[in-house]
């Protein structure tokens, strides 16, 4: 196994200048945020790094700047989420080639696939690249699930090696264990269940909120899997209206203020979408006050 699927591993925001051009400088400074908190690994151009709205040269440079940002310190995926198997295949042969070392992959967009398409989907992309991949299986937010029934034909690939687990079912956790034991490793993608489904024996937690606040999101792993749960759940729970922002429509707008008020990112999207206004901004807004105002006092969590 290449990669050490465990830990947090943020799916990180795209930063976009005023010109609506990649903001490497604000990247970078994020990138450096998170990997000084202690982060795992580095997810690009998921549903945070807006991915729809950015042109394969874009993914490019950024899969090339990150690696070159992160010299190897943590493994480096990129989201592939395409229309076709012929262009999932060139996305994840380009990503190798970038210096990109996992591969987070979605079903196919659009298309509502069968389960014998998806799973053929999925193997066609694991038989043309060498890098190890991790399904995306949020069948909430792409109408497509992955049972466990399809990751027993998936888990035929060598290199599908870990699930995103985002069913919203915190017992997935443990029916994933018990049929495939540490065959398939858990990365659990959903904000608001994830310490739960860490105890559970969720392998990592690939997170949105860390975007903004790093060292918490790596301080409530490095605490649960120290046994002090007790430390983890009062970290989490002064964290949850912030990651109540995750599960909604406008979550990257609302990460992305987030970073604005941590200083580690800029509030910039790129159209369709557009920054919050009104009382939805109000609310966020007050929301990131209230928990700027009593923000816990992290222990040695790199130290337990």
């Amino acid at each position: 196994m290449s990669i050490q699927w465990k830990g947090i591993m943020p799916a990180v925001t795209t930063k976009f200048t005023d010109n609506d051009e990649l903001d490497l400088k604000n990247f970078e400074i994020n990138i450096k945020a998170q990997l000084d908190a202690g982060v795992h690994g580095i997810v690009l151009g998921g549903t945070l790094g807006e991915a729809s709205t950015l042109s394969d040269q874009e993914k490019r440079k950024l899969t090339t700047a990150t690696v070159d940002i992160v010299k190897g310190k943590v493994p480096v995926l990129i989201n592939i989420g395409e229309q076709t198997t012929t262009n999932a295949i060139l996305a994840a042969q380009k990503a190798e080639e970038d210096g990109a070392k996992g591969l987070m992959v979605l079903p196919p967009m659009r298309y509502k696939s069968g389960d014998r398409e998806t799973v053929e989907y999925f193997k066609a992309i694991a038989n043309n690249t060498s890098l190890p991949i991790m399904i995306y299986n949020n069948p909430v937010d792409y109408k497509i699930e992955v049972t466990l029934d399809m990751f027993e034909e998936l888990l035929k690939c060598d290199n599908i090696e870990a699930v995103k687990e985002s069913t919203r079912n915190i017992t997935n956790v443990t029916r994933i264990k018990n049929r495939f034991g540490d065959r398939l490793k858990i990365m659990t993608g959903v904000d608001t269940i994830a310490l739960e489904s860490l105890i559970m024996g969720a392998d990592g937690w690939v997170a949105g909120l860390v975007c903004a606040f790093p060292a918490e999101t790596v301080a409530i792993y490095e605490l649960q899997k120290a046994g002090k749960i007790k430390e983890a759940i009062e970290i989490f729970r002064w964290f949850m209206p912030l990651l109540e922002l995750d599960i909604i429509p406008t979550l990257v707008q609302n990460i992305k203020l987030a970073e604005v008020y941590t200083n580690l990112g800029t509030e910039n999207v790129r159209a369709p979408r557009l920054p919050l206004e009104g009382d939805e901004r109000q609310h966020v807004i007050k929301t990131i006050e209230d928990a700027l105002k009593n923000r816990p006092t992290l222990p040695d969590y790199k130290n337990l």
